[in-house]
């Protein structure tokens, strides 16, 4: 993990968040500590199996997106935008003076302008071909969120998209380490968003049997690890972190939230949407990132877990912590208890919220677990309230359909 020479530790200088915990970082991370979910009833999803959803409160592109272009950009590049200018604010960087040939846009969906395909695909059925908007593609593409971030950035170097389901956040944000550190880079924009609160995609889901049918409460349906879980709320949302070599960071004096010390990613090779039930392709990833961050599994004092509140995800990946953590379990918690699944977003949006557990020594509770159930008694769950701890070393874990997984690992500022 070394380039150009330097000391192979990348910082987070730079996170912006748009979530269904609030707009903007401090919005979210004060819900998320709170324990409050944001699970509620949807009116857009009236008829289908599913009727509630994780939304981003009260967005507005005009308001939240400098230089919005509502007609231009699907909800999931809108939050991208927004989460983005947020980050690179926070980083204190101005990109009007930096050399765009030397930064990077890295940035994970799942699904990409699914909202836009969908309407659009209604018109083309219902009217005809005329109806369609020529600017249709535009906004669809999945790479669109990273090609139109980086045009209003004045980006210029490595543009990607990355797309590994739901663990496509925390996989761009580990490609944009291996650019800074390869040299390719010397600032990359990093992230994931993703709008899938639409009819189809959560009929799609329903149909799996992936989400919680609470619709009695449900406030209360997004649970992980706990024994009564039935399945995952879907929700919206981006994350965006800035990351810069350590050492560049630190001879401009820039604020750094973490380091990002070690990532990895791995495949299960084992089934299209159920995680390899020994946990094995999760327990490849974690030993990788262990190793990368130079660490060993006593220094890790915490890990944000996947934990979509489904039963089969959740007792493998407590499964795969208790095989590697069975001495002195770290603390866990799973922010989808608050935030429902943001799909290809949620890595991102964990990552972050990682690096700022690290920060402030600061473990949020899971929300809405009550009681551990078999399988899931292994790991040491935070409920309740917020967990004031000293932390070293902390894991993100972020699976996806297709048997992807992506761990990365966040120390403490130097």
């Amino acid at each position: 993990m070394t380039g150009r020479g330097q000391t192979g530790a990348v910082a987070v200088t730079g996170i912006g968040l748009v979530t269904p915990a609030g707009i903007g970082t401090k919005a979210t991370w004060a819900a998320v500590c709170s324990g409050r979910s944001a699970a509620a009833a949807d009116p857009t999803l009236a008829g289908l199996p599913v009727t509630f959803s994780c939304r981003v409160p009260g967005f507005d592109p005009r308001a939240h997106v400098p230089g919005a272009r509502p007609s231009r950009h699907d909800r999931f590049t809108q939050f991208a935008l927004a989460a983005a200018h947020e980050a690179v604010a926070d980083a204190r960087l101005a990109p009007a003076g930096w050399d765009g040939s030397r930064v990077a846009v890295v940035l994970g969906s799942a699904a990409g302008g699914v909202g836009t395909y969908e309407e659009q695909f209604r018109k083309f059925l219902d009217t005809g071909d005329r109806a369609v908007s020529p600017l249709t593609l535009p906004a669809f593409l999945p790479n669109m969120a990273a090609g139109h971030l980086a045009i209003g950035l004045r980006a210029t170097g490595p543009v990607l998209h990355t797309a590994t389901a739901c663990a496509s956040g925390a996989t761009a944000v580990a490609t944009a380490a291996m650019l800074l550190l390869s040299d390719a880079c010397d600032i990359a924009v990093a992230g994931g968003a993703d709008a899938m609160v639409t009819p189809l995609c959560t009929t799609a889901f329903a149909r799996l049997g992936a989400l919680s049918r609470r619709h009695d409460d449900p406030a209360a349906a997004s649970r992980p690890f706990d024994r009564d879980r039935d399945g995952f709320v879907i929700g919206e949302g981006a994350g965006v972190l800035v990351l810069e070599r350590a050492d560049d960071a630190r001879a401009r004096g820039a604020p750094v939230h973490a380091q990002l010390a070690g990532y990895a990613t791995s495949a299960d090779a084992h089934h299209p949407v159920a995680p390899d039930p020994q946990g094995r392709g999760l327990g490849r990833a974690v030993r990788e990132a262990l190793r990368t961050a130079g660490a060993t599994p006593d220094e890790v004092d915490h890990i944000n877990a996947h934990g979509t509140s489904t039963p089969l995800n959740d007792r493998v990946e407590a499964a795969a912590l208790h095989a590697h953590f069975a001495g002195d379990p770290p603390s866990v918690t799973a922010p989808k208890g608050v935030t429902g699944h943001t799909m290809g977003a949620a890595g991102a949006v964990e990552a972050a919220l990682t690096a700022l557990t690290v920060e402030h020594h600061l473990v949020p509770p899971t929300a809405n677990f009550l009681r551990a159930g078999p399988g899931t008694d292994t790991v040491d769950v935070v409920s309740g309230a917020p967990r004031p701890q000293r932390i070293r070393l902390a894991l993100s874990n972020s699976l996806g359909f297709g048997g992807h997984n992506t761990v990365l690992a966040f120390r403490p500022a130097a």
